[in-house]
């Protein structure tokens, strides 16, 4: 980690790393640093000579000269700084878009274990806000600091050269300067960390109650939720006033010291003049050169604390890279075509250390059964289809299909082979068709049509406005549960998978979409080994095997017949629930 009270160096070093690609730019910006340094005082320098020597000297044509020179030098000087400024942030900006793509990239491949205990405005906070800080890096921090260092150096050699007497009495308020600016850069630093803070818990708070609006409204809990908003809005809102304070104060301090400067110089160099021991040009340049000192002096410590806070933010984005929670993708096996055998062989599983969620599961799936997991709430049923398709890591045991084991498949040529329904269906802002897709530009709109006209809903697409092409809208909202679920039906038939998963496909919907979708699934599980999940027990009495689970344990498996002659759990839930079905008919 950063710390506050200096530059990490190997942090700095690592940030620099992804400029490796543009390194021609970043020299760029440092030559062009140095050669802005070099400029800086010989303008003054130029009108010193343009006092004592031309005007002095009444020599017009001399001094029309150096004025041409003067101006040439400002255009050069202008040329340089908008070269200087335009490279330095085309290099931050490309330094954040790679960093970026790094990042998304990085998260994507994550386990969703790492998603189950990280915020999602936390990861958008990393992802946006912390990364953009880390372009002020290279547009107002690292480069920029190191400009002004040299500029700051150039001067006071020239004016050190030029009279070291003059210029150790203009400096001698300096202590003070040196003192306000290291007060004033530990407080805005803290800010500023305060302030970074209270983003993330900002964007992380807003992100999840936009996206449980439904849930905040239809408990009449807006009020409540909108007090915590303001608690949270109002720590932002103290840490940027805070910031704003140092500032405000900073800055007039500033403007004192150097008028005190001035007074100084003004003071000793007219003394000196007097005596003939300093010349008025000699006075002209140094109050100029202590105007071009102050300027970057006044904004080094602001840039010093931009740099921090870029610093800060790097490290957290660094945090993201650096997580070991992403998929560890080892296997090489890459099949044409799978078959379909599942096998799980004593599956242990916790989604926490030390908190079993599936315990010693075992059993097997040939190819084209219909495998369908029973169970109350908690009992692990989900847990079984999330790891098969490996979406979650297991403790230990083995799973096997077509008798490789799971680890030994290149995890994103497997995915391609497995097709999965859950009951909470997620779309994207986006088309019909792209939803369909997922956006893939190698499957064609025919292809598209083909699948959902094998599955039955090309009609009911075709009733939406603009048909394939009508937009969703974020999550799906323009469309019903039924809808929605269709067309996830749609998007993991596409890719002709061997093995289907489905997660309660039909438990939020109405009579009417329950036939339809019921139909659908019919056609989908034909010729592939299917793993259902279903509360609705009378859908899945046609299953090749029921597996009942309890607490993460298998208690019952074989037929819908034989499970119901056993008497056991599955009877009492199938005599429950059969019980509920006639109350609802009656």
């Amino acid at each position: 980690m950063s710390t506050t009270k200096g530059v990490n160096r190997n942090l700095l070093l690592r940030i620099l790393s992804y400029t490796r690609p543009y390194s021609w730019r970043l020299w760029t910006s440092l030559a062009l640093a140095v050669m802005l340094a070099i400029l800086a005082p010989v303008r003054p320098y130029l009108i010193q000579l343009s006092v004592d020597k031309f005007i002095m000297g009444n020599l017009l044509q001399g001094l029309i000269n150096i004025s041409v020179i003067q101006v040439g030098i400002l255009l050069i000087e202008s040329l340089f700084r908008f070269i200087f400024m335009y490279v330095s942030s085309w290099l931050g900006q490309t330094v954040v878009n790679d960093l970026r793509q790094h990042v998304f990239k990085k998260i994507v491949h994550q386990n969703l274990s790492y998603f189950d205990k990280t915020p999602i405005g936390t990861l958008t906070t990393r992802t946006v806000n912390d990364i953009e800080a880390v372009n002020d890096i290279f547009s107002e921090g690292l480069i920029s600091i190191i400009a002004d260092v040299l500029t700051i150096i150039a001067i006071m050699a020239i004016m050190f050269y030029t009279d070291w007497r003059l210029t150790l009495i203009s400096l001698a308020v300096f202590p003070i300067l040196i003192l306000a600016t290291y007060l004033f850069k530990e407080s805005v630093n803290k800010s500023f960390q305060r302030v970074r803070n209270a983003v993330a818990r900002l964007n992380a708070f807003v992100q999840e109650h936009i996206t449980g609006m439904y849930v905040s409204q239809a408990f009449a809990a807006e009020d409540r939720e909108l007090r915590k908003f303001i608690e949270i809005n109002k720590e932002h809102r103290n840490a940027n006033i805070k910031a704003i304070f140092a500032y405000s104060v900073f800055f007039p301090v500033v403007e004192i010291i150097l008028a005190l400067s001035m007074g100084l110089l003004v003071w000793y160099g007219a003394s000196r003049m007097l005596d003939y021991k300093v010349s008025q040009g000699i006075i002209i340049a140094f109050i100029m050169y202590l105007n071009l000192l102050f300027r970057p002096l006044r904004m080094l410590a602001d840039k010093f604390n931009t740099l921090q806070m870029g610093m800060v933010a790097g490290d957290r984005v660094f945090t993201v890279l650096d997580s070991d929670e992403h998929l560890h993708n080892n296997g090489t096996v890459k099949p044409g075509k799978i078959n379909g055998k599942v096998a799980f062989e004593d599956v242990h599983f916790e989604y926490v250390k030390d908190i079993p969620v599936l315990r010693g599961i075992s059993f097997n799936a040939l190819p084209g059964e219909t495998i369908a997991l029973v169970g109350h709430t908690g009992a692990g049923k989900t847990s079984v289809i999330s790891i098969l398709n490996r979406l979650y890591e297991i403790r230990s045991g083995n799973i096997l299909i077509d008798d490789v084991n799971l680890n030994d498949y290149d995890v994103l040529e497997l995915r391609k082979h497995i097709g999965i329904v859950l009951q909470d269906v997620f779309l994207f802002s986006g088309t019909v068709f792209e939803n369909i897709t997922l956006r893939n530009e190698n499957i064609s709109l025919e292809k598209v049509q083909a699948t959902c006209k094998l599955l039955g809903i090309h009609d009911f697409i075709m009733r939406l406005p603009d048909n394939y092409n009508f937009n969703i809208r974020e999550r799906g909202n323009t469309l019903s549960q039924g809808q929605r679920q269709l067309l996830s039906f749609a998007r993991a038939l596409l890719y002709n998978p061997s093995i289907l998963i489905l997660d309660e496909a039909t438990s939020s919907v109405d009579t009417e979409s329950e036939i339809l979708i019921q139909q659908a699934i019919d056609k989908m599980i034909k010729g592939r080994t299917a793993i259902v999940i279903a509360h609705r027990l009378s859908t899945i009495r046609k299953a090749d095997k029921i597996i009942v689970l309890d607490k993460g344990v298998i208690i019952e498996q074989g037929t819908h017949e034989e499970l119901l002659r056993l008497n056991g759990t599955y009877e009492k839930m199938y005599t429950a629930a059969m019980s509920t079905s006639q109350q609802q008919l009656a």
